[in-house]
C-alpha cells in the first residue's frame, strides 16, 4: 500500500495537471470563438465572388479561365491533407488522416498521385509512408496568407499541366462536438451551381456593370475564389481543431477530478490506518505495562 506521502506527492501532480488542461480549455474556447466569427464574416463575400462569376459566365459564355477547364481523362492528380500543427485534440488529426488515405487508396488508378500538406501532423503522417510534394504549418489558422500561398502553388501546378486534378482533404467544422472529415474538388474550380444560381439571383439583385470587361474580371475573380474556397478549409479545420481540442480537455479535466476523489479517499484511509495503528500500539504498550 502506498504511503501517506506517495499519494500527498500523485494528488499534487494531478492537481497541477488538471490545471493545464483546464487553463488548454478556456484558451481552446476562445480561440474557437474567433474561429467561428471569422467563417460567419466569411460567407458574404465569398459568396458574391461565386454570384459575379455566375452572371459573368450566365451572359458570355464563351469567356473561360485556365483554372476553370475541365481535362477529359485526368491522370496526375494532388492530394492536399489539411490538419493541425499540435495534438491534444482527440480524435481530429486520425480523422482526418484516415480519410487522406482512404481517397489515395480510391485514387490509386491515377497514372501520379502526389501529395501536399498543410499542419505538422499531416506532413509528419505522410513522410513515414510516401514522398511528400509539399508542406505549409497551420500556424495561425486566421492568417490569409497561408491561404493565397497554397492557392498560388496549386494554381501554378495546374495550368503548367504538372497535375490534371487537385483534391482537398480537411475537417469541416459541424458543432463544437463535431467534426467530420470532407473531400472537396479544388481544381478544376466548378463552383455548385445550384447554390450559385440563389446566390445570383437573390430576391431584388440588380444586373451586374462590368468595368472595364468581363475577361479582366474573370481573370482576377478566379483566383480569388480559389483563394477564399481554400481559407474557408483553413478556418473550418482550425475551428474543428480547438472544439475537438476543447472537448478533449474538459473530459481530461473531468478525469483529473475523479482521479483526485480517488486519491483523496486512499490517502484519508491510509492516514485512519496509521492513526489506528498507532493507537493500537499504546493501548499494547499500557497493557504491557500493567
Amino acid at each position: 500500500m502506498a504511503t501517506q506521502k506517495e499519494i500527498k506527492r500523485r494528488i499534487r501532480t494531478v492537481q497541477k495537471t488538471q490545471q493545464i488542461t483546464s487553463a488548454m480549455r478556456m484558451v481552446s474556447a476562445a480561440k474557437l470563438r474567433r474561429a467561428q466569427d471569422a467563417i460567419l464574416a466569411l460567407r458574404p463575400y465569398a459568396q458574391q465572388i461565386w454570384a459575379t462569376m455566375y452572371e459573368i459566365g450566365r451572359r458570355q459564355p464563351e469567356l473561360t479561365h485556365p483554372l476553370l477547364r475541365v481535362r477529359p481523362e485526368p491522370k496526375r492528380l494532388e492530394v492536399i491533407v489539411v490538419a493541425s500543427d499540435r495534438g491534444l485534440c482527440g480524435a481530429f488529426n486520425a480523422n482526418v488522416l484516415k480519410a487522406g488515405a482512404h481517397v489515395l487508396a480510391e485514387r490509386s488508378g491515377h497514372e501520379q498521385v502526389s501529395v501536399s500538406t498543410v499542419g505538422r501532423k499531416a506532413a509528419e503522417f505522410v513522410r513515414r509512408r510516401r514522398p511528400l510534394e509539399k508542406s505549409w504549418l497551420m500556424g495561425h489558422g486566421l492568417e490569409f496568407g497561408l491561404a493565397r500561398e497554397v492557392a498560388g502553388y496549386l494554381a501554378g501546378r495546374y495550368e503548367s499541366g504538372a497535375v490534371d486534378e487537385v483534391v482537398l482533404v480537411a475537417n469541416e467544422f459541424v458543432s463544437a462536438l463535431h467534426q467530420r472529415p470532407v473531400t472537396v474538388r479544388l481544381l478544376p474550380l466548378v463552383p455548385e451551381f445550384s447554390r450559385v444560381r440563389s446566390y445570383a439571383e437573390g430576391a431584388g439583385r440588380e444586373p451586374f456593370e462590368i468595368e472595364p470587361d468581363a475577361a479582366s474580371l474573370l481573370d482576377v475573380l478566379v483566383p480569388q475564389a480559389l483563394e477564399f474556397t481554400i481559407y474557408r478549409a483553413q478556418l473550418e479545420s482550425w475551428a474543428g481543431e480547438h472544439a475537438a481540442r476543447m472537448a478533449a480537455m474538459e473530459s481530461a479535466t473531468r478525469n483529473t477530478e475523479e482521479l483526485i476523489r480517488s486519491l483523496t479517499l486512499q490517502f484519508n484511509r491510509a492516514r485512519q490506518a496509521a492513526i489506528t495503528k498507532e493507537l493500537m500500539e499504546i493501548v499494547s504498550g499500557a497493557e504491557a505495562l500493567k
